[in-house]
This record gives C-alpha cells, structure tokens and sequence, in this order.
C-alpha cells in the first residue's frame, strides 16, 4: 500500500519454485487448527491472477497455498490422539464452522505433552489420552517437518516452553500462535539464532478481528488530531478457547498482549484505568463465533467531545487461518534463504505482541519487502521511525 505522493513500484516477479513444500506440523488439533487445515483443501485451485477472497497471497514468494502439506499433528484429548488428522479437526468440542471437505491426509494425531496446557474448565470438557508423551523430537524429524504451529491453550506458559525446546531440537521453524511470549524475548530469538532456524510469534493477530480493527481505529483518530481520551475492547464467545480463559489466571498473558498491542499505536499514554481491552465472558451457544465490541472517546476540534461505537461479528478461528498460511509460508522463506531468529516485519504485520511494533501499514510494507527481498523499504521505514522518534522526543 503507497499513498498517493508516492511513486508506485513496478510489480516483482514471483518466483516459481516447483515441486517444493511446506511441511507444517500442528501442536493443539482444535478450531483453529481445523480452519488452518480446512483452508488449504479449499484454496488448492486458488487462481493466482485474481483477488481471492480471504487471502493475502495466494502465491507468496513462490510458494502457492496448496504447497502446504500436513506433516504431523499432535493433542492430549483422548477423543482425538490416534486419528488421522482430517478427522480430528471435526471431533467435538471443536464447532468452527465447516467450509470444506477435507480428504484423509494420512497424519495421525500424536499423544502430546500435557503440562499446563489443559485448564480447570477446559478438562470438563476433554479428557487426557492415555500412554506417555510420544518422541516429539522423533517424529518431527522422520517427517521432515519445516515449520510447527502451536495452537496450545491460552496460559499454556510451561508447555509452550517444553514444545519449542522439542522444535530446537528437531531443526523445525516455528510460528507461536499464542501470548506465550516467545519471539518477543530476547532469550528465545538467541535461541533460535543459535540454531540458524526462524520463528514468527507471539499471539496471532486475525485478519480481520478486534486487535487490527482496534489498531485502526486508534490509529485514525491519532492522524486525524483527535486526542484519544479512553477506550475499552470486549470480546466473548462460545469456543474452548473463551472457556479456558473463564480462569482468570490464565489470562494475565493474553490480557497483557491484546491491551499491549492496541496501546502501541497511541501517541501518548493513557492512564492505565482509561484502557481497558480483553476477553469477558464465554457464552456457549455462539459455538466459534465471537462478537466484540469497542468503544473509543476522544477530544475533537475546538475542546468537542467524539464518541465512537462499534460491533464485529466474526467466525473467531477462520478469521486467523489467512494469516497463518502466510506466517508458515514466511518462515519457509527464511529457511530457504538462511535467516534465523525473529522475523521483524512479518511478527509486527501477523503478530500482537512482535519483537517490536509497527503501525499496520508499516508493518504490511515491512512484510511484503521480506517477501521480495527488498532490504531498501525495511530501511526506509526504520529511518522514518528514527526521525518521528527524535522528532517527539525534542517535543517534550
């Protein structure tokens, strides 16, 4: 995206890398693992030369959606360790809404690590599978696995650890889905550095959800010169992912990352009363659905007060797949081309709570000169950065 005093680039070649693969392995077989695994059945024709609904990319640096493939999977719900992982995803009490028709993929659902991953209300709802953990380390190098996912439960602090240590080991890229902040310390992206491998984290920012939309509206009320005065974010819903945040300490991470990543865009901090941003409350008839509402005030032109109001309404898993799709297929790239440690631009455009914040066009600009390779936007941006920086702090 340019604005209009900007020249437009001539479009980049995309490369074509035939016969290649991202083979992406999923820690935590629930909704959004079903709408991740949904969504590359249901692009595989997905025309490169169009607009396709849902998609950032169709082809993203030479790897189309249907060059993903399944590598292994692995749960603790006894309903769904040992089936394939095409019939794991419709297994209740996954409710996401079913777009399409997954063939069996031959990927068998692993017995995984338990720690703190199952919560108080959630372990009403699933019970453990029996055996011992299964050689994560193991399998994830006999199916030569590219990039994990973790999809483990809100507050699942310990597990989180225990899994990425399994992904160093194996030599595997990983995205972290969830506000265990992992590619936002400096310890873990050492770690990964370390291992030459890259990681996209922390705690997915949906397509179109209430993080991006609270950062937009935030944002505008910023460029326009309306002083942001308070704020509030709401969200409740009807998934195993509100139910577990039902335990209030579970959810100081998630909290911490959603609130986080709205105030990043302010131009000046708020008093810590005048924000408030996380999920409520779970209402179980809505199934996957959430519905959010946020509320911004601020001071207009002339000392006038200006309130606005808004509801979103969405299918809660589906509306964070787009970007996964993009997040494996970045780190691919990486893998391809050597990189290692967090991903900057890619954590800051598909992430809450990145190594570090960037307004959401910035961060778009970021992401697609990661993609082709185009080193001169990522300075352009950061010496922008720079002197705004500079700029505000002679201000004060």
């Amino acid at each position: 995206m340019t604005t209009p005093s900007q020249p437009q680039a001539a479009p980049l070649p995309t490369p074509v890398r035939p016969h290649k693969r991202v083979r992406v392995a999923i820690i935590g077989v629930g909704n959004c693992a079903s709408s991740l695994v949904q969504g590359v059945q249901f692009y595989q024709n997905a025309s490169e030369t169009e607009s396709v609904p849902g998609l950032m990319h169709v082809n993203l640096g030479g790897y189309h959606v249907r060059d993903i493939e399944f590598s292994a999977a692995f749960d603790i719900d006894r309903e769904k360790v040992g089936k394939d992982l095409s019939e794991a995803i419709f297994t209740a009490p996954n409710n996401t809404i079913t777009f399409a028709h997954v063939r069996p993929l031959g990927v068998p659902v692993h017995r995984g690590m338990t720690h703190d991953g199952l919560g108080k209300y959630l372990s009403q709802k699933i019970k453990k599978a029996p055996g011992p953990t299964d050689d994560i380390v193991s399998i994830l190098k006999e199916t030569r696995t590219d990039v994990v996912v973790s999809y483990l439960p809100v507050g699942s602090e310990m597990a989180t650890k225990w899994y990425v240590e399994q992904v160093l080991e194996a030599g595997c890229g990983f995205v972290n889905c969830i506000p265990v902040f992992i590619a936002s310390q400096p310890y873990w992206q050492g770690r990964f550095m370390e291992r030459g491998l890259p990681l996209i984290g922390d705690d997915i920012k949906s397509q179109a959800g209430a993080t991006i939309i609270h950062r937009a509206l935030v944002n505008l009320f910023r460029e326009r010169g309306v002083l942001l005065d308070r704020t509030y974010q709401l969200n409740f819903g009807g998934n195993t992912d509100f139910l577990n945040m039902l335990e209030r300490e579970r959810l100081d991470s998630k909290k911490i990352s959603k609130t986080n990543a709205v105030t990043s865009q302010f131009g000046q901090p708020l008093p810590s009363d005048d924000v408030h941003v996380g999920p409520s409350d779970f209402v179980p008839w809505l199934q996957d659905r959430k519905w959010c509402y946020i509320h911004v005030e601020g001071t207009a032109f002339g000392g006038v007060p200006l309130k606005c109001e808004l509801k979103l309404e969405v299918w809660d898993s589906p509306n964070s797949a787009g970007v996964v799709i993009d997040a494996v297929r970045c780190i691919k790239l990486a893998l391809d081309r050597g990189l290692s440690g967090a991903l900057t631009g890619p954590a800051a455009y598909f992430m809450k709570s990145p190594p570090q914040q960037y307004s959401d066009h910035d961060a778009r600009e970021l992401t697609e000169a990661f993609i082709h390779e185009d080193d001169a936007v990522a300075r352009r941006i950061n010496v922008t950065l720079q002197t705004r920086s500079r700029g505000t702090s002679l201000g004060q």
